[in-house]
């Protein structure tokens, strides 16, 4: 299956760069344009399937893109970003159609992470199942024998538990491996969208429908689709859902002829969907539809086992190319010791803090930093154990400081050279322009 191209729009050349090859990474194809206009230029020669712009731009600034783009391409997600963004911009972007909003700086791992919501294709990152803890072996053991079938799968569990890891991991195992796995966020894209980005649209269909379009259950077909935050969609698409799931078919925004489906169907939700359907905001006959083989996540406070193996595992992915970070007898105590609201997500988050923060070849215990409101009450386990940081704002400063002190440093011992930099940082040279990019961004003199 072909992998979705990305249009970035951005008038900054070493941003630009950094951006696109943070896409080129995770394999996804990528377009550029330096402004709205060059934009739209791309777009008649290009199959775009999203659009990241900068917003302060010349001659077309990103507003303006958007709103040309909402009347020509109005199903086409489109992502702002801004140095100066606020709370305000956020909203007033989203109000005309924008599909999210980026502040810079921003993480490569946030960019990846919102283009894969839009997309519907996962960014191709190393996706390893870590099952160390005997309840993960067990939900293994139940996945891979599901895997077989073609079963409907429903994932349950709290946020960053991994529900996309195991539904990646049942697609890997079954026999559809060798089709397209697709992946939509039903909470990420607005309703009078979802529709026709899961079941396509022809031409002239609705105003700004210039070409006819596959929905993803097409581009799912022989292969299997996921349904992330499924709870989320409306009742009224639930109704077209069901219909689909049941005929084995889907029509078209704007088509008379019906597409026969062969496509295996896996679904996650963070809430009690049973509660959902008793209040009357989730329809019962797709909830059984779906519910067929249904997997709950544990979350990670009650598979300890896990902790240390999949904090060793984002210790290597994290350093990409070099010898991985060793965590000391310290440090495995303090994250042993932490209950872990935020999960895998958040273990993931730690470590990379860690890295940061620490020589690059071990993580102490000095260098692991929990988020203030992130602990155990006292008495909890763990609540002795873990550091707190005065705040998250504070926490914010700290890292970002120490960051560029260890840039700057690196780059002057390397005098200037961008590669013995990466080099001394434990980083790849692609990791570091964007990271230079970054603090060119916030107004930092970089030396050389």
């Amino acid at each position: 299956m072909s992998r979705p191209t990305v249009l970035v729009v951005e008038d900054d050349l070493s941003l630009r760069e950094a951006l696109c090859e943070t896409l080129s990474s995770a394999r996804y194809p990528v377009a550029t344009a330096t402004d709205g206009a060059d934009a739209l230029q791309v777009l008649q020669r290009h199959e775009v399937t999203m659009v990241i712009s900068d917003v302060d731009m010349r001659p077309m600034d990103g507003r303006t893109l958007l709103k040309r783009l909402k009347k020509g391409y109005p199903h086409l997600p489109v992502v702002l970003m801004s140095a100066f963004g606020s709370v305000s911009d956020a909203v007033e972007a989203m109000r005309n159609g924008a599909a999210d909003y980026l502040t810079k700086p921003f993480d490569a791992t946030v960019l990846l992470q919102m283009v894969g919501r839009f997309v519907g294709v996962a960014p191709q990152t190393d996706t390893q199942l870590i099952a160390v803890d005997p309840c993960t072996r067990e939900l293994a053991v139940l996945a891979r024998r599901v895997a077989a079938s073609d079963a409907t799968v429903l994932l349950t569990g709290e946020s960053g538990t991994g529900k996309e890891v195991f539904a990646d991991y049942i697609h890997r195992h079954s026999p559809r491996s060798g089709g397209p796995f697709v992946a939509i966020n039903c909470a990420a894209i607005p309703e009078n969208m979802l529709e026709a980005i899961l079941f396509g649209y022809e031409k002239g269909a609705f105003t700004g429908a210039h070409e006819a379009k596959p929905g993803k259950f097409e581009l799912a077909n022989q292969g299997a689709l996921l349904l992330d935050e499924v709870s989320e969609m409306a009742l009224g698409l639930q109704a077209k859902l069901l219909r689909v799931l049941q005929e084995r078919e889907v029509e078209r925004l704007g088509g008379r002829r019906p597409i026969s489906l062969d496509v295996r169907l896996l679904a996650t939700t963070n809430c009690d969907l049973g509660a959902r359907v008793r209040e009357g905001r989730f329809r019962e006959d797709l909830y059984y539809r779906l519910n067929v083989f249904p997997l709950r996540l544990p979350p990670l406070r009650d598979r300890r086992q896990d902790i240390l193996p999949l904090a060793q595992r984002f210790a290597e992915v994290h350093r990409r190319g070099y010898s991985p970070a060793r965590i000391d007898t310290g440090a495995g105590r303090l994250l042993l010791g932490h209950v872990w609201p935020g999960n895998v997500r958040e273990l993931d988050n730690i470590i990379q803090r860690a890295l940061i923060l620490g020589s690059g070849e071990t993580i102490e215990a000095q260098d692991i930093r929990f988020e203030a409101g992130m602990f155990p009450e006292p008495g909890e386990a763990g609540a002795q154990s873990a550091p707190v940081i005065a705040s998250k704002p504070a926490l914010e400063h700290d890292l970002k400081t120490r960051e560029q002190e260890l840039i700057l440093e690196a780059l002057t011992q390397g005098k200037g050279s961008r590669k013995e930099a990466a080099a001394r940082l434990g980083i790849s040279t692609r990791t570091l322009r964007y990271k230079l990019a970054r603090l060119r961004e916030s107004g930092v003199s970089i030396p050389g």
